[in-house]
């Protein structure tokens, strides 16, 4: 297939033409966008609302701080003072979280650079990514693929590789929001979900992980029966962004959760290869005009983003990130949809 396939989607502010891509299988379609590898709009066959939040222009991802759909890197979630060791060598990163911590790479991290589409074919899209040494303050050059694919039955697949040239951090996930019921019209507190984690990272005021591994046994985080998002102290919603612990480092590829919509039905699977996954209630998603012109608000989607655990660089006790020369980052997740 010819690179220039695909259709022009809109220019960036800084004049570069963005395309997006069509793909369909397995009874889904998806639509992807060159800039930040973004899932812009995903449908199953016999569900007729988007089950992804997005937005209908590329204007609104260009200022978008909620990183809907895309991918993020170079560090997936939070570093704790944007600062790191890798090898006796340390490092800064650019803080842009509460201008103390890094947050998804820095400003300029992947869900905000063009990617270049070096494969499509009609259920699946490759594009790839050069991150020069040192942007954000990370160390070294990555080389990063991400793969979508549709599969039977309902699968969407994305595959995440990355090689480096000098030791580095490496840790990428997809932030797609999630509403399986009407694509973002309503709150999904409603939804019912399941959590293979038998912990979780508590953390501090500023969103960082305290250090501590915390079984979830008794706690607002024991999703290992299946039960509704909403779980309310004093009338108000507990606003979930946490990172549950599922493994001790990456593995084969196994169930991490289960959810299904009140009202629809319709049922996600997320099987990874990740050892931790970040459940994000959307509560800080301010009032916006999302896909079709539907109105967003708090709460109006949910996150599960796979990853290796937050601010890991900083606990050699966490699963770790680094990525050495000669090694190949290679991260699996699978999100299978089903109608009732």
């Amino acid at each position: 297939m010819a690179m220039k396939d695909g259709e022009v989607f809109g220019t960036t502010q800084a004049g570069e033409s963005v395309r997006r891509f069509t793909i369909r299988g397995g009874g889904l379609t998806a639509n992807i966008v060159g800039l930040g590898a973004i899932i812009q709009d995903l449908r199953l066959t016999g569900h007729d609302a988007p089950l992804v939040l997005g937005y209908d222009r590329l204007e609104a991802y260009e200022t978008d701080t909620a990183f809907f759909g895309a991918v993020v890197g170079r560090y997936a979630n939070r570093i704790r003072d944007g600062r790191f060791t890798i090898a006796g060598n340390r490092y800064q990163t650019e803080r842009n979280f509460l201008d103390k911590h890094t947050l998804h790479g820095g400003s300029q991290g992947y869900s905000h650079r063009p990617w270049t589409v070096s494969l499509h074919g009609r259920d699946f899209v490759t594009l790839t990514l050069h991150d020069p040494d040192g942007t954000m303050g990370f160390p070294g050059a990555l080389d990063v693929t991400c793969t979508y694919r549709l599969k039977i039955p309902g699968t969407l697949s994305v595959e995440l590789t990355a090689t480096c040239e000098e030791p580095t951090l490496c840790n990428l996930t997809q932030h797609s929001y999630f509403n399986l019921d009407d694509g973002g019209a309503s709150d999904i507190l409603d939804h019912r979900m399941m959590l293979n984690a038998g912990a979780y990272l508590p953390v501090d005021g500023d969103m960082i992980p305290t250090g501590v591994v915390k079984p979830v046994d008794g706690t607002p985080f024991d999703f290992r029966q299946a039960r509704p998002l909403r779980m309310e102290t004093e009338g108000e919603q507990l606003p979930y962004d946490q990172n549950f612990c599922l493994a001790s480092t990456r593995g084969p590829l196994r169930q991490a959760a289960w959810v299904q919509a009140a009202s629809s039905g319709v049922e996600m699977e997320v099987w990874t290869t990740e050892p931790g996954i970040q459940l994000y209630t959307g509560q800080y998603v301010t009032p916006r005009a999302g896909l079709e012109g539907r109105a967003y608000k708090a709460f109006c989607g949910f996150c599960l983003e796979p990853q290796v655990w937050p601010d890991a660089p900083n606990r050699p006790y966490f699963p770790q990130a680094t990525l050495w020369p000669g090694e190949a980052y290679h991260h699996v997740t699978e999100y299978r949809f089903r109608l009732p």
